[in-house]
């Protein structure tokens, strides 16, 4: 064979046909499409997305501006024991200056910082979130005549352990005798998104089965679904006071810590096209 000479692969065609030469540097481009399904809640319902599309949900096969479509909610919950304490303390001292009044509450809370180290608990969960210095005043008939300066810290702490979290708030309070006190409690959860997910699980399950009872209702038959929506905000759990509890009600109270359980609550909004039975 000669250099430079033209080499053709035979194309083996039936007897009758005439054999299709293709010209030169010609390929032949073959398209794969895949196809996903996503399954909601069990139906067997899902949203046809060809792969690597980025085509919007809502613009899916049946949910175009002129289909019907059901809209609809659920709401799910689920429970689980809080595994994080963040305890809020406060220090007030008064003398007749400012710096007596800051010195002395820098004691204090120096104090509580080697309390809740003597626990356990690391420096890097314990935050000062709140400091102020203040002249007082008294008023003898009627009269404002100044009576030294209050100081006033507040430190936040996060206990990860649960079990030694009434340890380490004996600790604090014991530790800086009448000038501590808690100004609240809260329990959260380290690692929240599971039962988050839980909750959320949940409320497109009830989502699922509101749409499947609407649309046999109505006659209809349930399309894809066109949008899928959580709802639900970021909870901001209300923090427990506990009244000022100081030194002063009982030096040796050891404090009970009970978790309990804490419910997570989430919402969806569910938007399915309707078909015809």
């Amino acid at each position: 064979m000669s250099e430079g000479s033209d080499v053709h692969t035979p194309i083996h065609t039936p007897p009758d046909a005439t054999p299709r030469r293709w010209p030169p540097g010609a390929g032949i481009t073959v398209v794969a499409v895949a196809v996903g399904a996503l399954v909601v809640g069990g139906t067997g319902l899902g949203l046809a997305l060809s792969a690597g599309a980025t085509t919007p949900v809502s613009t899916a096969v049946g949910c175009n501006s002129s289909q019907p479509r059901l809209t609809v909610q659920g709401l799910g919950q689920a429970d689980g024991t809080p595994d994080v304490l963040t305890a809020v303390f406060g220090f007030s001292s008064s003398a007749a200056s400012a710096t007596a009044s800051l010195s002395q509450n820098n004691a204090e809370v120096n104090q509580a910082l080697a309390a809740l180290s003597s626990k356990g608990v690391a420096q890097t969960d314990v935050q000062t979130t709140g400091l102020t210095l203040a002249p007082q005043y008294v008023y003898p008939h009627g009269v404002q005549t100044p009576n030294g300066f209050a100081a006033t810290n507040t430190i936040t702490a996060t206990l990860r352990d649960i079990k030694r979290a009434g340890d380490a708030i004996d600790a604090v309070v014991n530790a800086t005798g009448d000038a501590a006190t808690i100004n609240s409690l809260n329990f959260s959860f380290a690692n929240p998104a599971q039962v988050e997910d839980q909750a959320r699980s949940h409320a497109v399950h009830q989502a699922v089965a509101h749409a499947v009872a609407m649309a046999a209702a109505a006659g209809r038959r349930l399309g894809p679904v066109c949008s899928l929506t959580d709802n639900t905000q970021p909870t901001l759990f209300e923090p427990y006071a506990s009244g000022g509890l100081s030194a002063a009600n009982d030096h040796a109270a050891s404090v009970p810590v009970e978790p309990g359980s804490q419910t997570e609550t989430d919402q969806v909004t569910m938007v399915y096209a309707l078909e015809h039975r």
